[in-house]
């Protein structure tokens, strides 16, 4: 998509708000459809798909969407978040940041050995026991497991921001791979950058802890200088080997969060990390419109942050 204009934007959401937004829709479902379709094509090869991307670039939504893209091309789709694969956090073998904390995006906590142990019974055609791993006590539990097997016309999607490493994709290359990011800005009319693609990340994910994890705004940019550490070093590496990339910024994102956003940056004091970046994006929030909730379909990918999505209980 590349650079998306407010102004343009703005001027579209005030003739026809709801056509607009659906527009918007239908060119990321259009996306989705086709991946959907190659996906299909490459069935025989393997019924594994492994789709990655950074933090706020709606992996699970976009995951959830091809799953029933698949399901109307006539495949039994199943989706598979890798964040079960977690291993019990072990603080004395735990990997640790430069600062000494535990290092939550780094490879060494998922259990490579056994994703990749379920990648080969699942190609196949046995049946494998998917972990739970319990977030709150940081551990994954012992008796909570749910099994799969999959069907001649059946595909699972293992989702996460690992999918594409070396350790899982490049031990099994036959595996169709979806990377899946924020790749649009948001220029003013000078042109000058007024989002930038990290923003518009930042802020679905200050919305969504906000919104969904019990997280405070100041405790999600306290963590996100490791985030971005984390993705230089273990997933941007692995972005080329994605079959299909797919963008998922939406041009009515910006107003459609915009409401949500500036309730929780207004309160933020002056010592915030990101202040600079913060204080930037509160004065691009005043250039976009306003969009009321009810013309933001429930199935939009912004939903998985902002709320009310059809595929959370949210």
């Amino acid at each position: 998509m590349g650079a998306i204009k407010l102004s343009e934007v703005n001027k579209k959401l005030q003739e026809n708000p709801v056509e607009f937004v659906k527009s918007c829709d239908d060119m990321f479902n259009k996306d989705i459809a086709f991946a959907a379709s190659v996906i299909r094509k490459r069935r025989s090869q393997s019924p594994i798909v492994l789709l990655s991307g950074p933090s706020g670039s709606g992996k699970t939504t976009t995951a959830l969407k091809l799953e029933h893209a698949l399901e109307k091309l006539g495949i039994v789709t199943h989706t598979v978040s890798i964040d079960d694969y977690f291993k019990t956090i072990d603080p004395k073998t735990a990997p640790r940041t430069a600062d000494g904390d535990v290092d939550y995006e780094s490879p060494e906590c998922v259990d490579m050995e056994l994703l990749n142990e379920h990648f080969d019974i699942l190609t196949k055609g046995g049946e494998i026991q998917i972990p739970h791993f319990m977030f709150a006590r940081q551990k994954r539990a012992t008796s909570i497991t749910r099994p799969l097997r999959l069907g001649p016309h059946e595909i699972v999607i293992f989702e996460g921001i690992h999918a594409l490493n070396d350790e899982i994709s490049g031990k099994h290359p036959e595996a169709f791979k979806v990377y899946i990011s924020t790749d649009s800005t948001f220029v003013k009319d000078d042109g000058k950058v007024a989002f930038e693609k990290m923003w518009l990340r930042m802020i679905r994910r200050i919305v969504r802890d906000d919104n969904f994890r019990g997280s405070s705004a100041i405790f999600t940019l306290e963590l996100w200088d490791n985030v971005l550490d984390g993705e230089r070093k273990y997933i941007y590496p692995f972005k080329d080997r994605a079959d299909i990339i797919l963008d998922s910024a939406l041009p009515y994102e910006v107003a459609a969060i915009k409401k949500q956003a500036l309730s929780l940056l207004n309160k933020l004091p002056d010592n915030v990390p990101f202040h600079s970046e913060i204080e930037y994006i509160i004065e691009a929030f005043g250039l976009s419109a306003d969009l009321a909730d009810e013309c933001i379909p429930k199935d939009s990918l912004i939903r998985e942050f902002i709320g009310g999505s059809i595929y959370y209980n949210n």
